[in-house]
């Protein structure tokens, strides 16, 4: 096996890997965003606090992810962010205004809070919608028209759901009092539609796409596969049906298994994304080119290992020491 072949497949998992943990990180702190509106003031400093030591970190993933495109992959690139300029552009925005906002609403006299809060969850909201058109538009190997850009949306208001999902699930563990029961109660309606966005795309998909759809009813891929949305569905239902004892628990005053609807909302999110990687693998750029033809040279692939196997283990160590540090229920924000 020569480098030529094994060093593409390495930074196309180093790749995955990036993105695979900034969805479940940052799409958290995301889902908390968004949520921010349903909550009451004082509820939505704690929802802030819950996630203010982990969410500019948590960004690192993406920047991780798109620098490895760059720099792995260039000819890939190109291709792929000069298709997806647009949402590109939408995503960089609401990062930016939530980041903004996340700093000056502690600070904000109280008739501007509301507006800095609007921005946060509105900012939270674009990212989410932004990055889910990335993946519909991904998935339909930039398609034209109409159709393809229709895909590209519901895929869109499919991740914000499930950001949601992660969210409230997150709040659940996080927080206690009343805004834990409103979080178990989020959490039960981000369950209905995160369900249904993820039946659409699943159904949509192998429609929108027919390479897709050769490898999924394939057999015996198929027989292989089966596990990934049966997994799924029997999550669904643990946290269906998890989420009402949990309500009644916590009037009781009980906490226990309040981790429970974050796990499998993590859990959700890895088998989907297995199956993402399983039906777009080899392709760097779907019916147009794959790893391979997408790949630096061997010699600056290798360079490019090195600080990788560098800078890696630093991100990973950091990261599990932020949310060791600051591991338990948390308080609201503030500023002293």
């Amino acid at each position: 096996m020569s480098e030529a072949f094994y060093l593409p497949a390495i930074f196309a998992g180093l790749m995955a890997l990036a993105m695979l943990v900034y969805v479940v990180l940052d799409g958290f702190d995301l889902g908390v965003g968004i949520l921010l509106p349903l909550a009451e003031d004082g509820e939505k400093d704690v929802m802030v606090g819950s996630i203010g030591p982990f969410w500019d970190a948590n960004e690192t993933w993406l920047v991780l992810g798109a620098g490895l495109l760059l720099v792995a992959f260039p000819v890939a690139h190109g291709i792929v962010f000069g298709a997806l300029y647009l949402p590109v552009l939408a995503m960089l925005v609401g990062l930016i205004l939530r980041g903004v906002a996340f700093d000056f609403r502690v600070k904000a006299q109280d008739p501007h809070k509301p507006w800095w809060n609007a921005a946060f969850a509105g900012g939270s909201l674009l990212a989410a919608l932004a990055q889910g058109v990335m993946l519909g538009r991904f998935l339909t190997g930039f398609a034209d028209g109409a159709v393809a850009w229709v895909f590209a949306l519901v895929v869109g208001a499919g991740l914000a759901l499930a950001y949601a999902l992660l969210g409230a699930s997150w709040l659940v563990m996080k927080t206690h009092g009343a805004l834990q029961a409103k979080a178990i109660v989020w959490a039960e309606y981000a369950l209905y539609g995160a369900g249904m966005a993820v039946l659409a795309v699943s159904v949509v998909t192998p429609l929108a796409n027919p390479g897709i759809a050769a490898k999924w009813f394939a057999l015996p891929q198929f027989l292989l596969l089966l596990p990934l949305p049966l997994g799924s569905l029997a999550l669904f239902v643990l946290l269906w049906l998890s989420l009402p004892r949990l309500a009644r628990r916590q009037a009781a005053g009980n906490d226990a298994f309040c981790w429970l609807p974050f796990a499998a909302s993590v859990g959700i999110v890895l088998l989907s994304f297995w199956g993402l990687a399983y039906s777009v693998f080899p392709q760097m750029v779907i019916g147009r080119m794959t790893i391979w033809q997408a790949a630096a040279d061997p010699e600056a692939l290798w360079v490019i290992l090195w600080g990788a196997v560098v800078v890696l283990p630093c991100i990973i160590g950091y990261t599990a020491f932020a949310y060791r540090v600051f591991w338990g229920k948390a308080d609201k924000l503030s500023y002293q």
